[in-house]
């Protein structure tokens, strides 16, 4: 398959590592590309905006190219519920993402509508609100050769359905899915068919695998968590868990992606024996193809 290979700073999660340690343990293991899920534990006095030409930098010294930013967002609860506000801070970090020379950045739309006294609301209530952000988020970073992408995950907004509504609502070629093929599982959705349905709409991939059991059995203990439906999920390296890894990566051969593909690992083991493991796996799949 024609596609670089890149890793996602989330990965390292729970390693020592630190964004420039990231940066240089990426190149080591061989990927092409890194993304970034923003910025956690910024140096004193300093803002995502203001760090990140230092980690355009030491990409450039490392040779590995930053092809995309990844961050919280939410149109209907953040800012305080005020929706031009919580516009104008992700346009703050369009900015950022231009300051990395990234191509692509991922925002959230929302995490769903809090529980009121009146109850909670629907999905096709949300989804005129998600559109009005999202597409406002778009045109402003089409303008600095940015493309924009929401990601399948967080249960309101993980459904293959309701991403295409989104993406179809907003209707803009500058916007699209990061689509994550592990993510599907979180609403209990058949991976192989989500993808198959999302792929037209997709700039970026994740690469990223869980380990399930039903619901109808005991709670595995720690590391595990509940899917929408009640099942059991733990996060896995690359080609140890359910995730159909390479069906996918036939669907995505078929449809012709030729994009970046990310390994984002989120599991319960060393990331830094985890994550070459992962990526091992990667390489022989695609290669298989």
């Amino acid at each position: 398959m024609d596609m670089q290979i890149g890793v996602s700073s989330y990965s390292y999660s729970q390693s020592s590592l630190d964004v420039f340690a990231i940066i240089k343990h990426a190149k080591e293991m061989g990927f092409d590309v890194i993304e970034f899920a923003g910025f956690p534990n910024l140096p004193q006095g300093e803002t995502a905006l203001s760090f990140a030409p230092r980690v355009r930098e030491a990409c450039d010294e490392a040779d590995i190219k930053v092809v995309n930013y990844t961050i919280w967002a939410d149109f209907i609860t953040g800012s305080g519920g005020n929706l031009e506000a919580e516009i104008e801070r992700v346009k703050d970090e369009v900015r950022v993402a231009q300051s990395l020379g990234a191509p692509g950045m991922r925002h959230d739309s929302t995490w769903g509508w809090p529980n009121t006294k009146t109850g909670a609301w629907g999905f096709d209530d949300a989804l005129p609100i998600l559109i009005k952000g999202c597409r406002a988020i778009t045109e402003f970073a089409a303008d600095l050769g940015i493309k924009t992408m929401v990601e399948n995950h967080g249960y309101f907004c993980q459904d293959s359905e309701r991403m295409e509504k989104l993406v179809n609502g907003v209707d803009h070629p500058n916007f699209g899915v990061l689509l994550d093929m592990g993510n599907f599982l979180v609403v209990d959705e058949d991976p192989a068919q989500a993808v198959g349905r999302l792929m037209p709409y997709t700039f970026h991939v994740h690469a990223k695998d869980f380990h399930v059991k039903s619901g109808n059995g005991p709670n595995p203990g720690q590391g595990w968590f509940l899917s929408r439906g009640g099942n059991y999920l733990r996060g896995a390296i690359v080609g140890h868990g359910g995730v159909p890894v390479l069906q996918v990566l036939n669907i995505m051969k078929n449809a012709n992606y030729s994009g970046f593909i990310s390994i984002e690992f989120e599991g319960i083991e060393d990331p830094l024996k985890a994550i070459p493991i992962g990526l091992e796996n990667l390489r022989r799949y695609m290669e298989s193809l």
